[in-house]
């Protein structure tokens, strides 16, 4: 019970990483507070919880509704011990030359603007509490391109610095901030970016989970727990000495090109070594 009488904000926790994150810190005895705009999807995870889970409707995009998550939070409990800024979607879709500027200003209030207040607004509960962190969801996209559209990569690598200089701002309240960077993990926001339609959504995520199986070298999708028991380690006393970094939890999807790892693919070294090796021979 890591967290037992500790009060934890969790955002996007109707589904995916957010859910499972709520449940986690539930189950080791947080009092959790999960918001989200998706009330019945609150609803689920409350009712999924074999802990303590305070629903609230939350608008990421909205600052006020950032500031009375938190207020409610603290006024129930008496502060905030640690926060997961974690909502969010992916985004605009649209290639940079294509891309229309309330495309892209939507994509950065959801996935930066958001963690900034959610920060912000979350602090002033936070100072003095032993212990206190502060996580946010980056994504492996931050890294380069092609794990994500555009403006998301942008909006995910601004999350990662974000998180750096908000750790060095505050450090002289003793509360650390740091960040998770998933791969591909099986959540519906594949499905919802892409605006699947429902009838068609099954099958969907039926291809979706057959192609993370492939896509790095752990031969299994990632799942909603991978994301969340990283997040639990970084807001816990054993990541006590962790602060403005983050973990990548991508099943090893961003250690190199594929050939470095699948056999199946060519190795343009590997086939010089073959052409040296088959001259030596003739020689």
């Amino acid at each position: 019970m890591r967290f037992h009488n500790k009060t934890v904000v969790v955002t996007g926790a109707a589904s995916g990483i957010g859910r499972a994150t709520a449940l986690l810190f539930a189950a080791e005895g947080a009092k959790v507070y999960a918001a989200d705009i998706d009330e019945a999807g609150l609803a689920q995870t409350a009712a999924e919880s074999n802990g303590e889970v305070h629903t609230v409707r939350c608008d990421v995009c909205n600052t006020e509704d950032i500031k009375a998550l938190m207020d409610r939070a603290a006024a129930e409990t008496g502060g905030i011990d640690a926060v997961f800024n974690n909502a969010g979607a992916g985004g605009d879709m649209a290639k940079i030359d294509e891309i229309e500027p309330e495309g892209w200003d939507r994509t950065m209030h959801l996935l930066l603007r958001s963690v900034a207040f959610g920060i912000r607004y979350a602090v002033p509960h936070m100072i003095g509490r032993k212990g206190a962190a502060i996580v946010n969801t980056s994504s492996v996209a931050a890294v380069g391109p092609g794990y994500s559209p555009n403006a998301y990569a942008v909006a995910k690598a601004g999350v990662l610095h974000l998180t750096k200089t908000s750790a060095a701002d505050l450090a002289r309240h003793q509360i650390r901030v740091n960040a998770v960077q998933p791969g591909f993990i099986n959540t519906n926001i594949f499905t919802t970016s892409l605006e699947v339609p429902a009838e068609l959504e099954a099958q969907a995520k039926g291809a979706i989970a057959m192609m993370s199986e492939a896509a790095q070298p752990v031969a299994r999708g990632g799942q909603p727990n991978d994301i969340g028991e990283a997040v639990l380690y970084l807001c816990s006393e054993a990541a006590s000495f962790v602060n403005g970094t983050s973990i990548i939890v991508d099943g090893g999807l961003t250690i190199g090109p594929r050939h470095s790892w699948d056999p199946e693919v060519p190795d343009l070294f590997e086939a010089l070594r073959q052409m040296k090796a088959a001259a030596a021979a003739q020689a």
